[in-house]
């Protein structure tokens, strides 16, 4: 079931994400690119590379942050180059818990690297989950020890129930606009990858 909401999530994603990410990509200065890179898998991607980022929020957070829906996240990056396309493609997958409700929900789709017009200068990651999918930019803290996640609207699923129909989404409320979360080991991401291949490839990173 969960290798199934891969396979719905980045089918999804790949109906307009990978040319959409080519093109965003190419209009961004490639030293600045891969500046943010070296920032974000702690050096060159090479081949393949993966930056994982938890945030579990506690009893006091929540209490300061009543309208929160998200009580946990788990956000798991990746670069692979592509030597038949010459290019390198990112991706992510997303993990989230809810606090009122049981159950784990992901996502998963395409990333670019962006400028956003309200700074003029940083360089993110936006990262889609297309076909109407919504998805969040990616930024980095000063100190490349969180990232900062962004979202308007986001469809998830429940990993339980990986239907095409069964996704629902999650919408940027007063508390769940912005989400700090904290670099972790690549094992605490290990549950967001479904591929036995890539998992292993994770797990030896």
């Amino acid at each position: 079931m969960k290798q199934a909401l891969l396979v719905v999530a980045l089918a999804a994603a790949a109906c307009a994400g990978a040319a959409l990410a080519v093109e965003a990509q190419e209009s961004v200065d490639k030293a600045k690119a891969a500046a943010f890179d070296n920032r974000m898998f702690a050096g060159p991607p090479g081949a393949k590379a993966y930056a994982c980022f938890v945030r579990r929020y506690d009893a006091n957070h929540l209490a300061q942050h009543p309208k929160q829906k998200v009580s946990a996240m788990k956000l798991l990056v990746a670069a692979e180059f592509a030597p038949e396309d010459k290019t390198t493609n990112y991706s992510f997958r997303l993990g989230v818990a809810y606090r009122h409700r049981p159950g784990n929900f992901d996502s998963s789709g395409y990333c670019n690297h962006a400028i956003p017009t309200e700074s003029g200068h940083e360089i993110r990651f936006e990262c889609s989950v297309d076909c109407e999918g919504g998805g969040i930019t990616v930024a980095l803290s000063k100190d490349d020890k969180s990232a900062i996640a962004r979202l308007g609207r986001i469809v998830v699923w429940n990993r339980n129930k990986p239907d095409d129909d069964a996704g629902e989404a999650l919408l940027a409320g007063a508390d769940d606009k912005i989400f700090r979360v904290d670099r972790a080991d690549l094992g605490e991401c290990a549950e967001l990858v479904t591929d036995r291949k890539e998992l292993a490839a994770l797990r030896h990173k």
